[in-house]
């Protein structure tokens, strides 16, 4: 329950400009999720979000952009214990599959690693498609996530 909520927060903040608690909660509920302000503000913590100004006075949560280290690296970690289902390339492209609506934050935690041959990735509810410079790296990368699950 506890990941799935994240992977969700995580979600909504890097699709939305979320500016307060209660909107994040109210968003959380929109998806099925209910959750106590205490226990989101833990989350909020855990997560290592952070509020940036976003125009006009306003500020929203993000996820910081951070290399793979520590903490976030078992964050990533838990997330492919838990989340993905299967990995596979074809050609240089890495389609990972992901239970659903945990791929947004597969994507997002894939993104947040700087790989340098990950030239970009799209994410739907439960397919997470990552376009590679060339099969070499793509191959390598699928055996790295296979590790991870």
């Amino acid at each position: 329950m506890k990941l799935a909520r994240q992977n969700a927060i995580i979600d909504i903040v890097t699709t939305r400009d979320i500016e307060t608690q209660h909107q994040l909660i109210k968003a959380l509920y929109d998806r099925g999720i209910k959750s106590t302000q205490a226990t989101l503000s833990r989350d909020i913590k855990e997560l290592r979000l952070v509020k940036e100004p976003c125009g006009g006075g306003h500020y929203r949560y993000t996820v910081p952009s951070q290399t793979v280290s520590g903490a976030h690296s078992e964050r990533l970690a838990k997330i492919f214990r838990e989340g993905v289902v299967s990995c596979d390339t074809a050609m240089n492209i890495v389609v990972v599959k992901t239970l659903p609506g945990l791929a947004s934050a597969a994507s997002s935690a894939i993104d947040g690693m700087e790989i340098p041959a990950l030239v970009g990735s799209v994410a739907g509810d439960d397919t997470v498609f990552m376009a590679m410079r060339d099969v070499k790296s793509a191959e390598a990368f699928s055996e790295e996530i296979k590790k991870l699950f």
